[in-house]
């Protein structure tokens, strides 16, 4: 991250909180020296004195085609200066003397530290050794899994062990427009487009020595696609096996959707998406992940107690069995928002069903649409175990979306013998769920 302005005690102060948190500070004394930092080496946030001109500021970087998130910070600032700078564009307005909590929670708005994937399941367990074996290699690694799956803890847990010594620099690739993209990825010479007014490094070049990540790389524009497989080809060894990019960077990408349909539908190149998917690695949602939904539970908890300060709770038999029965459609990263809800609205050392709810404060339970949904034992009663076992397949494989991987899984049957029951339930003429 990046500090902007005079660097007085407090400014000072708020870095050194900044870097206990595991971040990389830049400290610059003006707009002008920051925009030189971000040229150079770019950055993944930027505070800035509310002082200065932050609307200025944030012009000058869109200017550029420089995207980095930017909150505006002051001491003792007024109520206009802090609006006009969110106004201007900044993300939020910080107050300074620093808040060591705040500025955690500022960090992790932006970055998510962690290198640990947590969980013993034999789905996560499976992942997690294969990622690690291909960890030290050059191979592109491709991350595949549904929204909230983790697939950037993942990336970056394979970083950790690579024993590569550049940085992990990550590069969101939904909601860019693609000429910032493009200078993103590959920085600009003075000149190349109106604004481009000094030279800038690329992220792939920052990534030296280390890894490059791009999520949702299924959101590159046809030319960008066409420019990064251009890049991966011009690095690719004699052997003909794919190398690593600019200055031995090392490129993870990650999707929420199936590339290969992708390619089958025209929208994404098939000679790139064979140079990404050397390697793939399927994350399982969390459903898929029943035992390991209280350890992530306990883990977020200890993790928040800690932000805040307070004591490590603990969860009560009837919180426990919500947390174990709810479905997650936003799999971990709605388990740990809901956690940090919890932690907030509990009342005791205990937490209870009433402190986890969802984001606009209703209980945490199974909607109508899901109740509905949901297998009901009772007209079982009476069938053969054959008619069971072909409604409880039927039922999974429609809770996973046809995704014949993911129901499998669940019911702890390979996949073959998932597309076996199939065949036979398609050639007894029974409905089943298209394949994803």
């Amino acid at each position: 991250m990046t500090l902007v302005g005079a660097q007085h005690s407090i400014f000072r102060q708020a870095a050194q909180m900044a870097r206990e948190t595991g971040a990389l500070v830049t400290m610059a004394d003006d707009e002008k020296a920051a925009l030189e930092s971000l040229r150079r080496a770019g950055g993944d946030l930027v505070m800035i004195d509310v002082s200065l001109d932050v609307p200025g500021f944030i012009s000058a970087l869109r200017a550029e085609r420089i995207a980095v998130p930017t909150i505006a910070c002051g001491i003792d600032a007024t109520a206009e200066r802090a609006v006009a700078a969110v106004r201007g564009g900044a993300r939020d307005y910080l107050p300074l003397p620093p808040d060591r909590d705040l500025i955690a929670a500022a960090i992790l708005s932006v970055a998510r530290p962690s290198r640990d994937m947590i969980g013993a399941s034999e789905a996560m367990r499976q992942v997690t050794d294969f990622a690690k074996s291909m960890a030290a290699t050059a191979a592109p690694i491709l991350i595949r899994g549904e929204p909230g799956t983790g697939k950037e803890v993942m990336a970056r847990m394979i970083h950790a062990c690579s024993g590569r010594t550049g940085h992990f620099v990550t590069v969101e690739c939904h909601g860019v427009a693609t000429a910032i993209l493009e200078s993103e990825l590959f920085g600009h010479e003075p000149g190349d487009f109106p604004g481009a007014i000094a030279r800038r490094v690329g992220r792939m070049d920052e990534a030296g020595g280390g890894t490059i990540f791009l999520r949702g790389v299924e959101a590159l524009s046809p030319p960008l696609q066409a420019r990064l497989l251009d890049l991966i080809q011009g690095q690719t060894a004699e052997n003909g096996l794919p190398a690593t990019l600019h200055q031995g960077a090392r490129l993870i990408t990650s999707s929420t959707s199936n590339l290969h349909s992708l390619v089958e539908q025209g929208r994404f190149r098939a000679d790139l998406l064979a140079r990404l998917d050397l390697a793939e690695i399927r994350l399982p949602s969390l459903r898929e992940r029943g035992q390991d939904i209280l350890t992530l539970a306990h883990h977020f908890a200890a993790q928040f107690a800690t932000l805040y300060g307070t004591r490590e709770p603990d969860f009560d038999d009837a919180a426990g069995s919500v947390l174990e029965t709810y479905v997650w459609p936003g799999n971990v990263s709605e388990l740990e928002t809901t956690i940090h809800r919890a932690i907030l609205l509990a009342q005791s050392p205990v937490i209870g069903t009433d402190a986890l709810v969802k984001v606009d404060g209703t209980p945490l339970e199974l909607s109508p649409e899901d109740q509905e949904d949901s297998m009901q034992v009772e007209p079982l009663i009476g069938h053969t175990v054959a008619e069971v076992e072909r409604e409880l397949i039927l039922h999974t494989l429609e809770r996973c979306g046809g995704n014949r991987t993911s129901a499998s899984s669940i019911l702890g049957i390979s996949v073959r013998t998932m597309r076996n029951k199939l065949k036979s339930f398609v050639q007894a003429g029974i409905s089943v769920a298209p394949c994803k």
